[in-house]
């Protein structure tokens, strides 16, 4: 009986020691954030060295900065990048935040993907008040109105809802439209610029930006609006533009085009390093590499870039 009693309390003291550990230490998911990995991660892209990797046109990339971790687009094809994420060992679940540059479909194809994945997570997209894919809004207010027609021509029998909410090809998901630059987090921004270009035209575009404490790294997706212009709008953050790299749009641009933004970038923004990706162009590849020589960065898909 005595070792009985004594057995008995053993196993009592253990069980409220043992509780006493669950209560203090907190579920991994609540442990603090990874402040040492300042990285980005390509995960999509039609050129790279990956012998894991399916090359496909478009872009997708993970940055992860500041114990933040971002998904920067979706790429092309979902199941590419779906094979992508997983052959680079990235958990979707894990993300902060995600940010879509645009809305063309080698930017955002792979969001079904991601939302069968993570449903609710928050996605930056660019606000667009017509002709958008995100689900926006619009006031009820924003069109014309003529008193002489009749009830039965007038939009909404002239009782229009007090805001005009359009579909999007995404339901449910998360979206938080973005029209100015804002600080989305500490040392984190998103950039929102218009296209001037034509076929493009008025199309709004996001980059992402952080301030590091040697300059401003910038991520583009595509630069519709022009990369001259998303880095002077980042050049507002910090003057110093440590590193650039992304989509510059110059697949078809002449070498004469290709030759000024290269100056641009370089003399006048200072541009100390350079990582050009998706949408660049191989001319373009090949002049950008010349004009940085050593701090030239290759960033196909698969690679990992570190970031200061």
């Amino acid at each position: 009986m005595k070792t009985s009693s004594w057995f008995s309390c053993l196993v009592s003291t253990l069980a409220v020691l043992l509780a006493g550990c669950a209560a203090t230490n907190p579920p991994q998911s609540a442990a603090s954030p990874d402040l040492t990995t300042k990285q980005v991660t390509v995960l999509y892209d039609a050129f790279g060295n990956s012998a894991s990797m399916v090359k496909d046109w478009g872009f997708a990339a993970l940055v992860e900065y500041g114990g933040k971790r971002v998904l920067f687009d979706t790429g092309n094809n979902a199941e590419i990048f779906a094979h992508n994420v997983k052959a680079a060992g990235v958990d979707l679940k894990r993300l902060d935040f995600v940010v879509i540059s645009h809305r063309h479909l080698d930017h955002t194809s792979g969001l079904n993907y991601l939302l069968s994945v993570n449903p609710d997570v928050k996605i930056y997209v660019p606000l667009e008040v017509l002709g958008g894919v995100f689900g926006t809004s619009v006031p009820g207010s924003f069109y014309r109105r003529d008193t002489s027609l009749p009830e039965h021509m007038r939009y909404y029998d002239d009782h229009p809802p007090e805001r005009i909410v359009l579909g999007s090809a995404w339901v449910g998901a998360k979206f938080a439209p973005i029209d100015k630059t804002q600080e989305i987090a500490p040392g984190i921004y998103i950039i929102s610029t218009v296209s001037d270009t034509p076929g493009t035209k008025e199309m709004r575009e996001l980059s992402l930006a952080i301030r590091t404490p040697s300059g401003v790294v910038l991520i583009a997706g595509c630069s519709h609006p022009g990369i001259e212009r998303i880095v002077e709008a980042a050049s507002e953050i910090d003057k110093r533009v440590k590193l650039v790299f992304g989509g510059f749009h110059l697949p078809v641009a002449k070498d004469e085009e290709v030759s000024r933004i290269a100056t641009t970038l370089h003399d006048v923004f200072k541009v100390e390093r350079l990582a050009p990706g998706h949408c660049t162009g191989e001319p373009a590849f090949a002049l950008f590499q010349k004009t940085w020589g050593g701090r030239y960065v290759y960033a196909g898909v698969g690679s990992v870039i570190e970031l200061p």
